[in-house]
C-alpha cells in the first residue's frame, strides 16, 4: 500500500453518495450489485456501517467502530433513509477537520496513518457509489482528482492484499482497454467489470 500524505476533500463524494442512495427504490433493494453475492440492500447497509467506522477513524475515536470491519449483511435498518444524511454528514464533517489527517488512527482493526484512512474512505465512497449507481440504473461520474487519487491507491494494492481482502473492496484486477476512460480503469483495478449491468448478472 502506498504512502499518502495529502489531505482530500470528501465533500463531493459524500454528497454524491447521498444522491445515489436517495435514488434507490425500495423494490431495487433485493437486486444484485457488481459485488459478488451482495444485494443492493446489503451494500447500502455496508455504506452506513463504513460511514460510522471512518467517522470514528477521523476522530481517533478508537473503539468498536474502528476495531472490526463493517460487515455485509442483509439487515438494512428500516429507517435507513433517515440515517443516510446523518451518517454521511458526520463523515464529511469529521474529515473536514485538519486534525483528522494527522498522526495515526485505526480502521477495520488495523492501525494506519490517518491520511491513508482518509484515502480508503474516499475509495470506498467512489467505488461503492459506482456499484450502487449501476445496480439501480443511475448515471455516475466523479471528479478527476478523485479518480486520480483512487486509481493510484488501487494500483498500490498488491495481489497478496487483494487475496487478504476476502472479497471486499478489491478483487483480482479486470483488464480494460488501454484507451479506457479513467473511471473504467479504476473500476477494473478494483476487480469489477466496468460493463456490468443487473441484467448481465442473471
Amino acid at each position: 500500500m502506498t504512502d499518502i500524505t495529502e489531505t482530500l476533500d470528501l465533500t463531493p463524494a459524500t454528497r454524491r453518495m447521498e444522491r445515489i442512495l436517495a435514488g434507490i427504490d425500495d423494490a431495487q433493494l433485493p437486486g444484485p450489485t457488481p459485488c459478488s453475492e451482495t444485494s443492493v440492500g446489503a451494500l447500502v447497509d455496508h455504506v452506513l456501517g463504513l460511514s460510522l467506522a471512518f467517522t470514528a477513524a477521523a476522530r481517533k475515536d478508537i473503539g468498536p467502530h474502528t476495531d472490526t470491519p463493517p460487515q455485509l449483511t442483509s439487515e438494512l435498518p428500516p429507517d435507513w433513509r433517515h440515517l443516510v444524511p446523518d451518517r454521511l454528514g458526520d463523515l464529511r464533517g469529521a474529515w473536514s477537520d485538519p486534525a483528522a489527517w494527522e498522526g495515526m488512527t485505526r480502521a477495520g482493526g488495523l492501525d494506519l496513518p490517518a491520511p491513508v484512512a482518509g484515502l480508503v474512505t474516499l475509495d470506498e465512497l467512489v467505488v461503492h457509489g459506482w456499484d450502487l449507481a449501476v445496480a439501480t440504473g443511475q448515471q455516475y461520474s466523479c471528479e478527476p482528482d478523485e479518480l486520480a487519487a483512487c486509481t493510484a491507491f488501487a494500483e498500490s494494492i498488491t495481489d497478496e492484499e487483494r487475496v487478504a481482502d476476502g472479497g471486499g473492496l478489491f478483487g483480482p484486477a479486470v483488464r480494460v482497454g488501454d484507451d479506457a476512460p479513467p473511471l473504467e480503469r479504476l473500476i477494473g483495478l478494483t476487480g469489477r467489470d466496468p460493463s456490468w449491468r443487473p441484467s448481465a448478472s442473471n
